[in-house]
């Protein structure tokens, strides 16, 4: 199998090589990632209640409009909705969609928040560590070499071109080179901006081989548009002979004299 083998042409023919019904376009992207779960069902709860209600005011609507024609009651009867059960009936309404919506959604989200997406991997996890630099309009990934430094002659970097095993955490540190960008993968319902001159990092696991999209989110110029990468997810057996591969290739192509090369950081836990 050539690791370096160029995956834009079987991206575009997953994506574009296929018909998608209207209701399969409206489908989120597939989740291969261990946690992405949690985002869809407070997405799903959201959009649900909303819906829900916005059904309830609908037939309140258009059902009293009907129960009060003007062919039924001729003579109008005029009411300023300020009685008791008026006032009883609008605040049960009201703190229904607030307690029912408004607060459960924060109470799952900072859930959600605290509990996992800000439980960052340790080092002795041995998580699978990148660092990302976004400029308009590609996105820069780097591995550490085999000296297991970061910003060294010997380092890993891909154009546009992301690799990571599956079944084991990842923890990618992201800056800007040039204006605010974000980090996206769809496929792991996880994104981060990149600032310039601030270190940012998110962090998700893989369950899933295949070939993905990875975007910016972060409306960010002209050619925004453009700033796709492609990620490829593998066992980890396949990662790992990739990454040899590319830490010998890299050993052999990387210009110690050329300073573009050196864009890194050290790593900070």
């Amino acid at each position: 199998m050539g690791f370096f083998s160029p995956l834009l042409s079987a991206a575009v023919v997953n994506t574009a090589g296929k018909h998608m019904s209207l209701w399969e376009s409206m489908q989120p992207p597939e989740d291969i990632s261990v946690n992405g779960h949690l985002i869809d069902w407070l997405f799903g709860y959201t959009t649900y209640m909303n819906i829900f209600f916005f059904i309830l005011v609908c037939a309140g609507l258009f059902g009293f409009s009907y129960f009060y024609q003007a062919k039924k009651h001729p003579k109008a009867y005029y009411t300023y909705g300020n009685r008791k059960i008026h006032v009883i009936v609008a605040t049960i309404i009201g703190l229904s969609v607030f307690i029912g919506i408004d607060m459960n959604i924060t109470r799952m989200s900072n859930n959600d928040f605290v509990g996992v997406f800000t439980n960052w991997p340790k080092e002795e996890e041995n998580p699978v560590q990148i660092q990302a630099l976004a400029q308009q309009w590609a996105w820069h990934f780097r591995y550490a070499g085999k000296d297991g430094v970061f910003n060294t002659e010997d380092d890993v970097v891909q154009l546009n071109d992301l690799r990571l095993p599956i079944d084991r955490k990842v923890i990618i540190q992201v800056l800007s080179k040039d204006v605010i960008h974000s980090l996206y993968f769809p496929n792991a319902r996880r994104k981060v901006d990149a600032i310039p001159g601030r270190l940012t990092r998110v962090w998700w696991e893989p369950t899933k081989a295949g070939n993905w999209d990875i975007a910016c989110a972060e409306m960010c110029g002209t050619y925004h548009y453009r700033m796709k990468a492609h990620l490829t997810t593998y066992s980890q057996e396949d990662y790992a002979a990739w990454l040899e591969e590319a830490q010998e290739k890299a050993l052999q192509e990387n210009d110690p004299e050329n300073p573009e090369l050196f864009w890194g950081w050290k790593w900070q836990w």
